[in-house]
């Protein structure tokens, strides 16, 4: 417990050092541990955002960053690398998603970045045994504090981190109704989100066909692998599908010249988070031995949630009228744009052909005539589509991002010039 205090100790004076150099407008932070379960302890870092608008009209929002992997810090990675107020050289952030709502990052499931158990046993095997920890955490944060509990609470999940986003969504949803969390849900943003893996796998092949990443050759392997993979999910092979996903991403980068998954104009591993200095540079070796969840890749549970598509929970959301929102990256080859139009025709919501016939909105930022993107929306279902932009849209397209943000937030501060 000692250790993990010190290192959490210096992280937070450092940043709050270089907020204060760097003249950033002044946020009050909180942070802390809630013990979600015997010995299982979850890390949460808050900022109360200085850009703040009042307007009786909109609630100020609260925006959960769910980092994805599983298995990646969102107190590193989604506060220093993609939204935070500081980057990660720790020089202040323009873009700061602070600017349109508060900001709540966590360490998710426990055994991630600053969360820890003090037992190996007691790490999470399934997406649902972290959103009964997450939701109660959320219990303990909310309903001792009226003031949070004024603001819609929007839970942004980017790659896996959709499906946590989604199963808590449901969870809290549950302990709202049962009158155990005081907490607004405002909604769900699931951004470039492993939500049906058998979708992405099959789009794959295509896409770098398309794009002159893969020949005849290489896409009659990938379709080939892709099917078979596809046979093993159906047949609730699990691990031989991890085991055919590993064999046909070999493939795919092999036939490629090593394309980078996160942004198909790249090389590996040539974007931000796919190149493991920036995460190294904040995430010493003291703290990185206690990211042990889902360590092993070849347990069955892991197998189970990775390979498991949760597109019905996204159906359950929509009918509980859960305001879902997608954005995607354009050049982004993991979780493709086409896997997404995939999966997103096979919900069943009652909507779904209402959706597709809206036309949809170019996006701009600022003076900039550029179409930076496209955005459509029916009931509450809402889509945009990011140009330019790869796994992790915040970082290759900061202005948009933003102003999506807002958007998706209803933020108050969406009109406002900041």
């Amino acid at each position: 417990m000692k250790s993990h205090n010190s290192i959490v100790l210096l992280l937070l004076c450092i940043s709050m050092f270089y907020a204060s150099v760097a003249r950033i407008p002044e946020a009050s932070e909180s942070w802390g541990y809630v013990e979600v379960r015997p010995k299982a302890h979850m890390f949460w870092w808050l900022y109360s955002s200085p850009y703040r608008v009042e307007d009786p009209s909109k609630p100020w929002p609260i925006i959960l960053w769910l980092q994805g992997g599983p298995g990646d810090s969102g107190v590193i990675n989604g506060n220093f690398l993609e939204i935070g107020p500081l980057d990660f050289d720790l020089r202040p952030r323009n873009s700061t998603w602070l600017k349109k709502a508060d900001l709540l990052f966590v360490d998710n499931p426990v055994g991630v970045g600053f969360s820890y158990v003090e037992e190996e046993t007691l790490l999470v095997k399934t997406d649902e045994e972290a959103a009964a920890d997450l939701t109660t955490l959320l219990i303990e944060i909310f309903n001792r504090n009226e003031s949070l509990q004024k603001s819609p609470l929007f839970m942004v999940g980017e790659s896996y981190g959709g499906k946590f986003a989604v199963t808590l969504a449901l969870s809290t949803l549950k302990a709202i109704q049962a009158e155990k969390l005081k907490l607004k849900l405002g909604g769900v943003a699931l951004g470039n989100s492993w939500i049906s893996p058998e979708d992405f796998v099959l789009s794959w092949g295509p896409v770098l066909k398309d794009i002159s990443r893969l020949d005849d050759n290489g896409l009659q392997e990938s379709n080939r692998l892709a099917e078979e993979f596809k046979k093993k999910i159906s047949e609730g092979k699990y691990l031989d599908a991890m085991d055919l996903w590993d064999t046909l991403q070999r493939a795919i980068l092999y036939s490629s010249n090593w394309v980078d998954v996160h942004n198909f104009l790249l090389d590996d591993p040539m974007d931000p988070i796919s190149s493991s200095s920036a995460t190294e540079l904040l995430q010493p070796k003291a703290l990185r031995r206690y990211s042990k969840y889902l360590s092993s890749l070849k347990s069955k549970e892991y197998a189970d949630a990775n390979e498991e598509d949760f597109i019905n929970d996204v159906d359950e959301l929509l009918a509980a009228g859960v305001n879902v929102t997608i954005y995607n990256g354009q050049v982004d080859l993991m979780c493709c744009t086409k896997g997404v139009h995939a999966w997103v025709e096979k919900l069943k919501w009652a909507y779904l052909k209402s959706f597709q016939s809206v036309r949809r909105t170019p996006l701009y930022c600022g003076d900039d005539e550029a179409t930076k993107g496209f955005s459509k929306s029916f009931k509450n279902l809402h889509f945009y589509w990011i140009l330019n932009a790869g796994h992790h849209v915040p970082i290759d397209q900061p202005c948009i991002s933003l102003k999506m943000a807002g958007e998706i937030t209803g933020s108050p501060a969406t009109s406002a010039s900041i």
